[in-house]
């Protein structure tokens, strides 16, 4: 019994020293744990500045579209080159001309839209549906049932679209011409309601003789 009190208080020493560096060494994890800065960062420290937003540019695609012509003449000829078709625009309105040069003709009238399109009617059912591309017209004419497709060139003075009436020996007489951009003019002339082949027009004067009576032919516009 006497050798087990030395040995005990040794057992108890070291017990309480191991008890004492499991102490230091939980307090000084808890110190460094608490001892770290916890202030939250400062958002814009970390992230970086934004540059102003640009407005998006306007892509070609964005651009406004081509408006009609304020005041415009075309002549041209159907595709099949079986007759001839002259449009004058004036300020949103047009009228049309389609002849054979032989005994079929119409007059078609109505409004230009913004981009350039028209659809005009005439009697009879008559009608053309057309679109203004650059200078020219281009879309078909329907006149008596049977549709055509045609092509009109901006015109330029002398050609373009006329037409001249009067009254000759108590006859009524009612004249229209198309003159062709390359001088050709396909025209058509009533007597009363007899259609013919018109007698050429004079591109410098714009007369025409009928009947030994000279008649003057105006420019048409809406």
């Amino acid at each position: 019994m006497k050798r087990s009190g030395p040995l005990l208080t040794l057992l108890t020493g070291l017990l309480l020293a191991l008890f004492m560096l499991s102490l230091n060494a939980t307090t000084e994890t808890g110190a460094s744990s608490y001892g770290e800065d916890t202030t939250a960062p400062d958002p814009s420290a970390s992230s970086p500045a934004r540059s102003p937003s640009k407005s998006p540019s306007k892509s070609p695609s964005q651009s406004p579209a081509a408006k009609a012509p304020a005041k415009a003449d075309y002549a041209g000829r159907t595709d099949d080159d079986t007759s001839a078709v002259s449009v004058s625009v004036r300020d949103g309105k047009a009228i049309a001309y389609y002849c054979d040069g032989r005994d079929t003709e119409s007059w078609l009238k109505g409004n230009v839209e913004d981009d350039g399109s028209m659809r005009l009617t005439g009697k009879h059912g008559a009608k053309l549906d057309g679109q203004i591309t650059g200078k020219k017209v281009r879309g078909t004419v329907d006149v008596d049932k049977e549709t055509r497709k045609f092509t009109a060139d901006q015109a330029v003075k002398p050609s373009g679209l006329y037409r001249a009436t009067a009254e000759v020996r108590g006859a009524e007489l009612d004249g229209a011409w198309i003159v062709l951009p390359d001088g050709r003019q396909v025209g058509i002339l009533k007597r009363g309601d007899e259609p013919e082949k018109a007698p050429r027009l004079d591109p410098e004067t714009f007369t025409v003789r009928v009947d030994g009576d000279v008649l003057t032919a105006r420019p048409v516009t809406p």
